[in-house]
């Protein structure tokens, strides 16, 4: 594994799991050996992800920087800082890939305006796993990300996707806060035409993974999943 200063984008599990090598590739275990630092959403969940490895230096000593949907933009360059100077650190989701569904984008992209080495590696994306489970189309997708918080505009939203999703015979995609689930589809029940489908995918690569895929009407007339405090992802498709 190389030494040379980099931002290292490195994947996180989509929950707890004693063994990282069952969803994260040797790659990453590897790239963990090198970093001297940590960018993450939050203290606890960059501390917790790097006990998960063997590192440079105790887990404890390894510095973590925050970087989340608050971090005011002019404090990116800050954060890139130690990079400059000759270290190596990596950014980390709080689940599954960085930059797919969260603000990290932000920080590569002025990465790469400093010519700064950027390094990617493999890992699970609930995105593309909800998909290739889901049994809908995967040729044309949009995703959407969260879907809105006030019961009016989600609705306005949800008639959106089926208006795309008619028009570009592509499967529409979105996710929804664990406490929302419940609300959210109800709200697509009642929006979504009958011949719609829909699969609701949740708890993925955990023991407790559910995947549904079924027309609206089917959903109607069955008993709903509980998605209760679980992770959860939305696929809607108009066709056949």
């Amino acid at each position: 594994m190389s030494d040379k200063p980099a931002l290292l984008l490195l994947p996180n599990l989509l929950g707890e799991h004693r063994h990282v090598e069952v969803f994260l590739p040797s790659s990453v275990v590897k790239a963990m050996r090198s970093i001297d630092g940590l960018i993450a959403e939050s203290e606890a969940a960059g501390r917790r992800y790097l006990t998960q490895f063997e590192t440079k230096k105790p887990a404890a000593e390894i510095p973590i920087a925050l970087f989340n949907e608050h971090t005011p933009d002019d404090h990116i360059d800050f954060l890139l800082e130690p990079i400059i100077n000759g270290e190596r650190w990596g950014l980390v989701s709080d689940a599954g890939l960085p930059c797919i569904a969260d603000p990290g984008s932000k920080l590569v992209r002025r990465a790469r305006q400093k010519s700064l080495v950027v390094q990617s590696f493999v890992g699970p994306s609930s995105i593309l796993m909800s998909l290739m489970l889901s049994g809908l189309p995967g040729q044309k997708f949009f995703f959407h990300g969260y879907l809105d918080r006030e019961p009016e505009k989600r609705q306005a939203q949800l008639k959106h996707l089926v208006q795309m999703g008619k028009e570009e015979q592509a499967t529409q995609i979105f996710m929804e806060a664990p406490y929302r689930n419940a609300h959210t589809l109800e709200a697509a029940l009642k929006v979504l035409p009958n011949h719609a489908w829909l699969c609701v995918a949740w708890d993925l690569t955990m023991p407790t993974q559910g995947v549904i895929t079924q027309t609206v009407e089917s959903w109607k007339k069955s008993t709903l999943p509980n998605l209760e405090k679980k992770p959860a992802i939305f696929l809607v498709h108009l066709g056949d």
